[in-house]
């Protein structure tokens, strides 16, 4: 074998390792298959249908906000208002519907519209002010809180919403957000579905389309993305409504899987949204990210969640889990991003 083919191979297998190592959810699908098989060989029941039934409902509501915050993060912004816009539009459509007689599709479409106007304020802010987007979105935050409390409470004298199943229309509703199969003896819910979609569509626009260019060229150098006539203020609001949308989504499934929401629905979920986003491979910066890992990043966290249950352990140890979790993907990715750099 001659000394030209020796390196030949040599530069092929870089070649490879670099472009693996480039992918930004490679890390979040390793710790993935890694904590699945713990769980399922450490308990009996956590690899069964049922018990995965319910991991993958609790992780499918998370991931699909998580992958519009990754969305969002590789714009270059954070939305600290997303956890607390699940309960504003399930909350929106409950006031209309229980108290007002408002037809269900009518009021859904009213919560949709309200997501989507929040959405675009703060993304003007944000772009208008120069401040920022966690600033902004803390303030949006801490007003939507305030709404969800106090109005609800002024509008109806209580903090949860009560007889959703009886409003008319119920069932249709609950056929598109909050039905279930049963497969193999385990239900998969809508939502489960709706994350699988999710995930898909924002993988294709990231890869596949002009805007998914343009949302990391903002993210990544938003002077430069300007002079080379991407519409930065067009890709920038356009994302802080696409996470107000996903809230509002995330806020039917909650509210047609349950037939209820309270007040408090989502508020403190927005940190666990980055924290998936960032696991799945997303900087701080912006500009580097993927919808995938987001979405195995919200699969960890549901594993996570109800593995510690069924291993009968204490579950605030889930808070730890996630702190050791965010710190060291970011050091992972800033470690994996330096060594496809060096590998060039």
């Amino acid at each position: 074998m001659t000394t030209a083919t020796v390196t030949d191979e040599r530069i092929a297998r870089t070649s490879t390792v670099t472009k693996l190592l480039k992918r930004p959810e490679i890390g979040a699908l390793v710790a993935a298959i890694v904590i699945f098989v713990f769980f399922a060989a450490t308990t009996s029941v956590f690899a069964t249908a049922p018990g995965a039934s319910t991991w993958l409902r609790g992780a499918s509501t998370i991931g699909i906000m998580a992958v519009a915050v990754a969305l969002l993060m590789i714009g270059g912004e954070f939305d600290l208002s997303a956890g607390a816009m699940t309960g504003f539009t399930g909350l929106v459509v409950g006031v209309l519907t229980t108290e007002y007689g408002l037809n269900i599709w009518a009021a859904i479409l009213v919560s949709l519209a309200l997501a989507l106007l929040v959405g675009f304020i703060n993304g003007v802010l944000v772009m208008k002010t120069g401040l920022p987007s966690f600033i902004v979105t803390l303030g949006t935050f801490f007003v939507l809180q305030g709404i969800d409390l106090a109005g609800t409470k002024a509008l109806i004298g209580q903090v949860a919403i009560q007889g959703m199943s009886s409003v008319p229309y119920y069932d249709s509703a609950k056929k598109v957000f909050g039905s279930a199969a049963d497969i193999g003896g385990g239900l998969v819910y809508a939502s489960v579905f709706w994350w699988l979609a999710v995930t898909v569509l924002a993988t294709w626009i990231l890869l596949r389309t002009r805007t998914g260019n343009w949302i990391f060229s903002v993210g990544g150098q938003q002077t430069a993305a300007r002079q080379i006539g991407v519409p930065v203020f067009k890709t920038k609001v356009g994302l802080f409504m696409t996470t107000a949308g996903a809230g509002w989504l995330v806020g039917m499934l909650l509210l047609f899987t349950t037939s209820t929401v309270q007040s408090n629905t989502g508020v403190g979920q927005e940190f666990i949204y980055i924290i998936c986003a960032v696991v799945g491979g997303c900087l701080m910066t912006g500009g580097y990210g993927s919808a995938i890992g987001a979405a195995l990043g919200a699969l960890i966290y549901g594993m996570v969640n109800q593995g510690i249950v069924y291993s009968g352990w204490d579950n605030n140890w889930l808070k730890a889990f996630l702190g050791v979790m965010l710190l060291g993907a970011v050091l992972l990715n800033e470690w994996v991003r330096k060594r496809a750099e060096t590998a060039r």
